[in-house]
């Protein structure tokens, strides 16, 4: 059962089995007032006459102080129990710290991530179609460019039935219609499918020391380019057109793509080959692709420098504020408890004006009533 001290509220929890006799005393610990606990059996014939009392509700048995009586035992006292007990789980600042803090960063990184990767896979199919898309707009036209000058070609020696193939090479108006430019770099050549021997003759070309030789002969200043080369040159007969990339080094030893289409010079043995390097279609594509890959960087740093700045500021925000929620949430708890123990005397000083400002106000009405109540309790006594 529980007993209060009269004089500072202080509660007890005894044990009425400990009580010897119908009485017993105890000393207070906090005011050293001396309470006296007695066992009352309730006797029907001593009830006072019905005209003279209030019916009330049955009430329990419990022990009444009154005086002591001299040579009795005290009971144990022991205060009173918190009702709050220990904490079970994750505090409230934890739980701030989860919900407002983890929680968003964790799916703003995911966002972030998200957003880059979708920006690279954008970045990387625009330049890997338009690199596509110009290496076959380059194909087509160094193709265009070797039909043009073959039916170009085809007029000339139309127009000139007993021209020889001996005069090509000193006849300048065809050297014109047969070499022409492709690209930047590209040239056009006019050569003659194999003779009665099988052997490969270029008429027309920019290099006047490869007119009229057996082509197969340049397999030793060629190298390992040649087979390239002679696979698309070689593979130009019957009419059909022949293309095909093949390498050629460079006289800085570098190594560079060409490609080559071979179109028939319709009703005659003579193949026009336009040939240039492809990358000359293709660099401004590959330009562009190091400036996207720049762009995708950059904006990727920045992403990291936002969403680091946000966590930051957002961590400080959420372990600022939790703190002084859980601060003037653990006050109002230290001040419940001291009034809980008997000790009238707590003082809040929280101001604020949202709901733990009431909590905090309710706690001063309740300590106040508190107080009155055992003011009250005093003077009856």
């Amino acid at each position: 059962m529980i007993v209060i001290c009269e004089e500072c509220g202080k509660k007890y929890d005894i044990d009425p089995a400990q009580i010897k006799g119908r009485e017993a005393k105890a000393k207070c610990k906090s005011c050293g007032h001396v309470i006296t606990v007695t066992k009352k059996e309730v006797n029907p014939s001593a009830a006072a006459p019905p005209s003279k009392v209030k019916e009330v509700p049955p009430r329990p048995k419990e022990p009444e102080a009154r005086s002591p009586e001299p040579n009795e035992e005290a009971p144990d006292t022991q205060p009173a129990k918190s009702a709050t007990g220990p904490k079970k789980g994750f505090g409230l600042r934890p739980k701030i710290f989860v919900l407002f803090f983890f929680i968003p960063i964790a799916l703003m990184i995911g966002a972030g991530s998200f957003y880059l990767w979708a920006l690279e896979d954008l970045s990387s199919l625009i330049t890997r179609e338009s690199s596509r898309a110009v290496t076959q707009l380059g194909e087509a036209i160094i193709a265009e460019k070797a039909r043009s000058v073959a039916d170009q070609a085809r007029l000339y020696l139309v127009s000139r039935p007993n021209m020889a193939r001996q005069d090509f090479g000193s006849d300048q108006e065809f050297q014109k219609v047969a070499v022409q430019k492709v690209g930047l770099t590209g040239y056009t050549a006019l050569y003659a499918v194999p003779d009665e021997k099988g052997i490969w003759r270029t008429w027309a070309h920019t290099n006047a020391k490869i007119i009229a030789i057996d082509m197969s002969t340049l397999n030793g200043p060629m190298g390992q380019n040649f087979d390239g080369f002679w696979k698309v040159f070689s593979n130009a007969k019957d009419g059909k057109e022949s293309k095909g990339y093949y390498t050629w080094q460079e006289k800085d030893g570098s190594f560079r793509d060409k490609y080559m289409v071979c179109a028939p010079v319709k009703g005659t043995p003579y193949y026009v080959a336009a040939t240039t390097y492809l990358d000359e279609f293709t660099k401004p594509v590959k330009d562009m692709e190091g400036r996207v890959n720049e762009i995708t960087k950059g904006t990727r740093n920045m992403v990291f420098m936002i969403v680091g700045g946000t966590l930051l500021l957002v961590g400080f925000v959420v372990l600022l504020y939790g703190q002084r929620l859980t601060s003037r949430i653990r006050s109002l708890t230290d001040v419940a408890e001291r009034i809980s123990v008997g000790d009238m005397d707590a003082e809040i000083s929280i101001k604020s004006k949202d709901e733990i400002g009431d909590l905090a106000e309710a706690i001063n009405r309740m300590q106040a009533s508190i107080r009155l109540s055992i003011e009250r309790l005093r003077r009856r006594r």
